[in-house]
């Protein structure tokens, strides 16, 4: 059986000052009676209705509660997982999103996943950020709140420290991730949306995300940026992207600054290895209300890691003590007047 606690629906200041004035009435007419005992017609059944009524009052301003333990819910069986791409040209500030509004790259990225939490209702959501390497931030949950906070803490990586940007870096955690999930709800739907401007600057050949596909469902490679570019922010290690002065990265090849641009066709590329499809960001194209055709229509129940309560307000008993004393008090009244006529 659960037990009872309180959870004032006004408050712990107001609910707990209300409560000891009538605690403190409830006192006064006990007191009362006694001194006026022998010079007062008022009854001991009358002072003991009173002194009910402002214990019962102050016991409803309290709310006593049933806390209810929440540690299941039902979600649909579609799993969305997002990866950002975090290396120093997603600061580029190129980019734009429902307005003609520049941004980062890195910022319309975040507002994107904000339109795909709310788009995905009920989903079930993995997110991970890319840059030197892929690392999974927040394992696969149902916890939409989690993911945008997760996004807007996103910064993105020194480049006083890049080595180049690597656009195949998330592939191992992805295969990973997939697996996975897939192992764990086999009949599930499975979508991955990719956001990065498409840049790749590493010497090296990037490797194919085609092995990816066994384990999706559905795929989507989202570009953030332009194709005309822009200057990349100097960021040194350990300071914040908007602490960081106007200070610009230069090409070592020419020793200018240098200047990064969205790649489409890298973008084009990995959404036909995957098997999915590409879609370019902009200001009159957002994630806003966009669904892939494949989510599952079905619901399945998840437990949730954490334990969670959930309270119960329980006045109602309490209320009917409250009527019922109130219509006794009327009625002693209403005796007590004819009485006196």
């Amino acid at each position: 059986m659960n037990s009872m606690t309180f959870s004032p629906a006004l408050g712990w200041p107001v609910g707990l000052a209300i409560a000891l004035a009538m605690m403190a009435l409830a006192v006064a007419v006990v007191t009362t009676h006694a001194r006026r005992a022998h010079s007062s017609d008022e009854t001991l059944a009358a002072c003991l209705r009173r002194t009910a009524m402002c214990i019962v009052i102050a016991a409803m301003v309290l709310t006593p509660s049933v806390p209810t333990t929440v540690t299941s819910r039902a979600v649909k069986a579609t799993n969305v997982v997002v990866a950002i791409d975090v290396t120093g040209s997603m600061a580029v500030d190129d980019a734009q999103y429902g307005s003609k509004r520049d941004m980062t790259r890195l910022d319309a990225a975040k507002q994107a996943v904000e339109d795909l939490t709310a788009s995905y209702a009920n989903a079930s959501f993995a997110a991970l950020r890319f840059g030197v390497s892929g690392t999974l931030d927040v394992p696969l949950t149902p916890d939409t709140l989690a993911i945008r906070s997760w996004a807007d803490t996103l910064d993105t990586e020194p480049t006083s420290t890049s080595a180049g940007s690597r656009l195949d870096a998330p592939i191992d955690q992805l295969l990973t991730t997939l697996k996975k999930i897939r192992m764990a709800h086999p009949d599930d739907v499975i979508v991955l949306y990719l956001i990065t401007d498409g840049e790749q600057t590493s010497p090296k050949a990037r490797r194919t995300y085609s092995s990816l596909r066994r384990y999706l469902d559905d795929s989507f490679t989202l570009g953030v940026g332009s194709t005309q570019g822009g200057k990349i922010p100097l960021v040194a290690a350990g300071q914040e992207r908007s602490a960081a002065p106007k200070q610009w990265v230069k090409d070592p090849a020419t020793g200018q600054e240098g200047i990064s641009r969205m790649d489409e066709k890298n973008l084009k590329a990995i959404a036909d290895e995957l098997g999915g499809e590409n879609m370019i960001l902009g200001a009159n194209r957002t994630m806003a209300g966009s669904v892939s055709s494949r989510a599952s229509k079905q619901w399945r129940e998840t437990t949730s890691a954490g334990r969670r309560e959930r309270l119960t307000p329980v006045v109602w008993p309490l209320a009917i003590v409250a009527a019922a004393l109130l219509a006794w008090e009327l009625g002693a009244w209403v005796i007590m007047t004819r009485r006196s006529l």
